[in-house]
């Protein structure tokens, strides 16, 4: 009997398969280099360098947050985010590891 994928899935590899995700979009990787550059923004900084809507770099900025590879710090005028550098050298890792151990 052929087990499902999701009877082995570890904790670990739904983290990574959520950041992963997170990455799946264009969008989200352009703003992971524009946070990076800038080291802090606000949404509105972010709004202002994409041509996306305000809604849309919102939820593309909440994806990213959940999936930990940006932070969130609210403020009482604009709330800030910034890349979690060790969150995205944990997805290098964690990639590495997986082509390693698959292309031995």
């Amino acid at each position: 009997m052929i087990e499902s994928p999701s009877d082995n899935r570890s904790p670990d590899s739904r983290a990574i398969a959520a950041r992963f995700a997170a990455l799946s979009h264009p969008a989200r990787i352009e703003i992971l280099k524009h946070l990076s550059a800038s080291r802090c923004c606000s949404c509105r900084e972010v709004v202002d360098h994409f041509n996306l809507a305000q809604s849309t770099v919102s939820q593309h900025l909440k994806i990213l947050v959940e999936a930990g590879l940006v932070r969130f710090e609210p403020d009482r005028q604009r709330s800030r985010y910034a890349v979690d550098h060790a969150a995205l050298a944990g997805v290098s890792a964690s990639l590495a590891a997986l082509v390693n151990s698959c292309c031995r």
